[in-house]
């Protein structure tokens, strides 16, 4: 089996792979269940991949509810070595823009009631698991330096990236609180999303190298919108910068 780069995303980016003939369906049942979606297998430019749709097809699954142990198993048990993740979140540093990507190096987990060990079955002892740095500095590099490889073959490709950002993880699905919005950004956190945990610690228990980029897809609610803005028009422009990626 060859060693694999497994990306977990949205399902444009899974339509893209499948319209580009990048590869084809892959069902993998696991010890925890079914993963989000099969996995589609296949090589991109060369590179054998394993792409996996977070929320299932048709983005049915809530974040709250991902079996985020299926899937990580399902990467892992097709030799996967390597996970880049993407996910939009907010914005919670004027400097972080809608439409920029932040490379995150560090995260602030608030979610409640996720199954996040694999090491929780009866009989299978203590674990205790490493997790200062929750993701990969050497993955980061890498998406790094091809970010910037990219802006020079596309000079005129109008994109920003932070190489580094601290990710709030909520339970979700309701969003912050202004007050609690404010209390992330004291706690030193750049973005907030729902999907970056359990997923990074149970990528770290499987031994693989994981990375997050984060999609700003509009300012969490610390900072007012326009006033010029209904909820129509907001809504509107955050799933037009989420179509972006």
């Amino acid at each position: 089996m060859p060693e694999r780069i497994g990306i977990i995303g949205g399902s444009g980016l899974g339509n893209a792979l499948l319209a580009a003939g990048v590869g084809q369906d892959h069902p993998v049942a696991t010890p925890f269940g079914a993963p989000s979606a099969p996995l589609m297998l296949g090589d991109w430019d060369g590179v054998p991949i394993a792409f996996l749709v977070r929320h299932g097809i048709g983005h049915t699954i809530p974040p709250s509810a991902v079996n985020y142990r299926a899937n990580i198993w399902a990467l892992k048990s097709v030799g996967c070595r390597w996970v880049i993740a993407s996910g939009a979140v907010g914005s919670l540093r004027e400097e972080i823009a809608p439409r920029d990507l932040v490379l995150c190096d560090q995260t602030i987990d608030r979610t409640q009631g996720r199954a996040c060990t694999f090491f929780d079955q009866p009989g299978g002892g203590a674990v205790h698991v490493e997790f200062a740095d929750p993701f990969s500095d050497q993955l980061r590099r890498e998406l790094l330096a091809a970010a910037a490889g990219l802006g020079q073959s596309s000079p005129n490709a109008a994109f920003t990236v932070h190489d580094r950002g601290t990710y709030v993880c909520m339970e979700g699905p309701a969003f912050s609180t202004r007050a609690e919005s404010r209390m992330h950004r004291q706690w030193g956190g750049d973005v907030i999303g729902m999907t970056a945990l359990p997923e990074a610690k149970l990528a770290r228990e499987a031994e693989l190298s994981y990375a997050m980029v984060a999609l700003a897809t509009d300012y969490d609610s610390w900072k007012p919108h326009e006033s010029t803005l209904n909820k129509q028009a907001l809504l509107e422009e955050i799933i037009a910068n989420m179509e972006i990626a």
